[in-house]
């Protein structure tokens, strides 16, 4: 009965937050490709992160950072981890957009990857061709007709968008490991997330840097960037309209929510 009461509650909360999501986007009246009305708090927000990333080691002439110094085999391992616990949510993501076959290889992916792989420790399935079809709550509203809304930069998190706060949130409440993992195993999976995120920042280093460290306007130019990249994975063709000299593949990695 608990339980059941428990998946009601997150029901009824996920429809209101959705509802929110719906609603809270601003809309984007100016035309601008680029819709940035709280540039300069976000800018603000923009220099903390910075700074956050200094006291970690980032910066041309660290390399990456701390986790550099962690073995390469290391922190593939617990990127992988860290993919395989978030297939579910794709998966469910997959079957709220339509996309039925992307759905089952994300099942299939999650299956090989959690026993031959050793709980997702390595990556197994994609060598026969399972490959990471990632997606989130952010897509799906864009799928539904979810406006882009603002531009935001949040604190540890970096570049964003009202829609895809909204997605975020959606995420976690929806996410179909919630209620099966208890307290204590949350707290572990968020730590292996963290190191994950941490490895894929030594992993990029070299292209993380050149935009954060060597770039006229680091906020510009990684403004521009998630938003070429976050267009482009929810399908929108406004992405054509935002031009920058140099886009780098890494950032849609090094961005995943």
């Amino acid at each position: 009965m608990f339980h059941q009461q428990k998946r009601q509650a997150r029901a009824l909360i996920a429809l209101a937050l959705t509802a929110l999501a719906l609603s809270a986007c601003t809309p984007n009246t100016t035309g601008e490709a680029i819709f940035d009305p709280y540039e300069d708090r976000n800018r603000k927000v923009h220099a903390f992160n910075k700074s956050v990333d200094r006291a970690f080691g980032g910066g041309k002439d660290n390399g990456g950072g701390v986790a550099k110094a962690i073995p390469r085999p290391v922190t593939q391992g617990l990127s992988n981890f860290s993919s395989n616990i978030d297939q579910p949510a794709a998966m469910m993501n997959h079957i709220f957009q339509g996309d039925m076959e992307s759905a089952l290889r994300n099942f299939w992916r999650v299956a090989v990857n959690t026993t031959v792989g050793i709980g997702g420790l390595f990556d197994p399935a994609s060598k026969i061709g399972l490959h990471d079809d990632r997606t989130d709550f952010g897509v799906t509203l864009a799928k539904w007709g979810v406006p882009e809304g603002a531009y935001v930069e949040l604190p540890f998190i970096g570049p964003t968008t009202e829609r895809d706060v909204g997605g975020r949130i959606l995420d976690t409440v929806l996410n179909p490991l919630q209620g099966v993992i208890d307290a204590e195993d949350q707290r572990t999976i968020t730590g292996v997330k963290i190191a994950a995120r941490a490895g894929d920042r030594a992993r990029y280093s070299e292209t993380v840097d050149s935009v954060l460290y060597d770039s006229a306007d680091s906020y510009a130019q990684s403004r521009i960037i998630y938003l070429q990249n976050r267009r482009g994975e929810v399908g929108d063709t406004a992405a054509s309209d935002v031009e920058a000299d140099d886009v780098y593949d890494a950032y849609e990695d090094y961005y995943d929510n």
